[in-house]
């Protein structure tokens, strides 16, 4: 089996299936990507067993036919180091050859068919979602998830469909990002399957898979899995078993004040308020009133900070402990030209954070009884 491809394509397509190659795993067949010619193209397959994806890789020259592992760390390795316009591919006996230019590598491969497959994307029942789009979605959820949880719900993002809209939304129990957007509905799929979690891992792989921002994402969602496609890849992921919080709860429906800022200055505020935090007191006090914004934090051993901005809003003081992280955490996914609105109960309900009509963000105070 031989095949020709252009460096960068091949790269490139490495680089997106290599995201989900185990670096640890009982299964030393799974650190490696495998590589099927036929037809006149060529795919790259990856997996851990739980999350899987298929790359097609677009211009390659090959009159065979075959398959063989690639050894992932390797072979990034060769990719990244060498410099050459075209790379060639050659499978002879169980070894794999890799040569560009005048360099040439000898690897020992495993046994093909002894690696588990990936489905491709058949379904005719769908739903379509604009790159753009949906990379905004995952962008402005994915670091609320909580992958350490023994909670395996909050390990993933809530996938709601409907008909005409998405939403996705991810939680740790100490901060909620909920965020949606319009859709549309491909074939059958008017009633959603079930409550689906998508692992954080497949939707950070869903959005680097995402190359042409103009390009329609296909999602289908069955009982137990979900399948992406995203332009060449086909991404298959299992849903996360567990059930995810009933978050429409948390989010509090009425304020007793809303404060409008630009996320720019603020987010420069929260970050100079951060210095003076450690593991140990992480809190940052909130106080909002007479036309001001002031943060300070204590730390013993440390020292103190107070930052203040100006903002609009007159009305009474309300001081709120944050977690400066949360907040940080929220403020560098938007554009720093972009409004957020704040709403406020009292310094010890719920916060939410608000930008443009379609994301909220909600932020449990810390106590202030703190050391």
């Amino acid at each position: 089996m031989k095949l020709k491809c252009p460096r960068t394509m091949l790269a490139a397509a490495f680089q997106t299936v290599s995201g989900v190659v185990p670096t640890r795993t009982p299964k030393e067949i799974l650190k490696n990507v495998k590589l099927i010619v036929a037809d006149q193209q060529a795919t790259l397959i990856g997996t851990d067993q739980e999350v899987g994806i298929r790359y097609t890789l677009p211009e390659v020259e090959t009159d065979s036919s075959g398959e063989a592992l690639i050894p992932t760390q390797r072979m990034t390795a060769i990719l990244r180091e060498i410099q050459d316009d075209t790379i060639s591919l050659e499978v002879d006996d169980g070894t794999l050859w890799v040569r560009a230019g005048t360099s040439e590598f000898r690897l020992s491969t495993e046994d093909p068919a002894e690696f588990p497959d990936v489905e491709g994307f058949t379904g005719e029942d769908y739903h379509a979602v604009p790159g753009k789009t949906l990379k905004q979605l995952i962008h402005r959820t994915i670091f609320a998830t909580d992958v350490e949880s023994t909670r395996y719900a909050l390990g993933g993002v809530r996938l709601e469909l409907t008909p005409d809209s998405i939403t996705l939304a991810a939680t740790d129990s100490r901060r909620l990002a909920v965020t949606h957007s319009t859709c549309s509905a491909k074939g059958n799929v008017t009633e959603e399957k079930g409550e689906p979690v998508v692992p954080a891992k497949a939707m950070s792989l869903i959005e680097r898979s995402v190359s042409d921002d103009d390009q329609e994402v296909w999602i289908a969602v069955r009982n137990n899995d979900v399948l992406v496609k995203s332009g060449q890849s086909t991404i298959y992921s299992r849903l996360v078993e567990g059930r995810f919080p009933r978050y429409q709860d948390v989010i509090p429906a009425e304020s007793k004040a809303q404060i409008e800022m630009v996320v720019g200055p603020f987010h420069s505020a929260v970050k100079q308020a951060m210095i003076v935090t450690d593991d140990e007191s992480r809190g940052v006090d909130f106080s909002f009133g007479d036309g001001t914004l002031k943060l300070s934090s204590q730390v013993a051993d440390v020292g103190a900070s107070k930052i203040e901005m100006p903002i609009g809003y007159d009305g009474d003081e309300i001081v709120v402990t944050f977690d400066p992280r949360f907040v940080s955490d929220f403020l560098k996914v938007l554009d720093p030209a972009a409004q957020v609105t704040l709403k406020l109960i009292d310094g010890n309900s719920a916060a939410v954070f608000t930008a443009d009509d379609n994301y909220s963000y909600v932020v449990m105070p810390l106590s202030r009884d703190r050391g």
